[in-house]
């Protein structure tokens, strides 16, 4: 089976519960959508949340979400090629699996592409009192180009996208923090994304970062909700 949550920020008990309530084994996934929380300390507070998550009975394929370290500048981490696309991985904990953004995942006979990360609404917050912040949060020039070629490769068809924030149009204003002044937060990303969302012909997006749970046409947004990936799902 493929599962797939929302952010989990380092708590992963929720993650446990499910596994013993639904009976997984590692030939199971769950796709965490971004800021699962495990490359935000670094070191040894880094290290305890991994050791508790892979010894889960289940396979973890996480999102790059924002409030993380990317595991490419991590110099422990070691790529591998997982259901077709590639992934990073530490040696230690081979089932914390991180996809690459504009890599292509087959999943249950779903054709799905992931497209990691997103802005801080928090960002001089967590400067001012010494947080966890990287510049590199967003997709850079070049990840955006080559994802644009990954889809004119396919034709820009796919079953199913999996990203950290939405495309513009779709975003929750709901959930949006009153204190937080929106001019001053880029939408850089979301802008694209409204471009790529235009541009691919897709059966179903699924997105985290808003701690929201809500359905918008094809586009879902989870937090602490599962869903599954199934065959079924293609005719909806």
């Amino acid at each position: 089976m493929v599962y797939i949550t929302g952010d989990t920020h380092g708590r992963f008990d929720r993650i446990e519960l499910f596994c013993h309530v639904m009976q997984t084994t590692k030939a199971d996934t769950m796709i965490i959508l971004g800021d699962a929380g495990f490359n935000y300390y670094g070191g040894s507070r880094d290290a305890k949340v991994k050791k508790q998550a892979n010894a889960f009975p289940i396979r973890l394929l996480c999102i790059h979400g924002n409030h993380e370290i990317r595991p490419q500048n991590i110099p422990s981490y070691n790529e591998t090629v997982f259901c077709g696309g590639r992934v990073l991985y530490e040696p230690e904990y081979p089932d914390l699996l991180f996809a690459i953004d504009g890599e292509v995942y087959e999943l249950d006979g779903f054709r799905c592409i992931a497209i990691g990360g997103a802005y801080s609404v928090d960002k001089f917050y967590r400067l001012e009192k010494g947080y966890g912040w990287w510049p590199d949060e967003q997709p850079s020039s070049e990840t955006k180009a080559a994802m644009e070629h990954k889809l004119e490769a396919l034709d820009h068809k796919v079953d199913i996208v999996l990203s950290h924030t939405c495309p513009r149009k779709y975003e929750p204003v709901e959930t949006f923090l009153g204190f937080i002044d929106q001019s001053t937060v880029d939408k850089s990303t979301e802008n694209w994304l409204d471009e790529i969302e235009a541009s691919t012909d897709y059966r179903k997006w699924y997105c985290g970062h808003y701690h929201t749970r809500k359905r918008i046409d094809r586009m879902q947004f989870m937090f602490e909700d599962y869903d599954v990936l199934s065959v079924r799902q293609k005719d909806k």
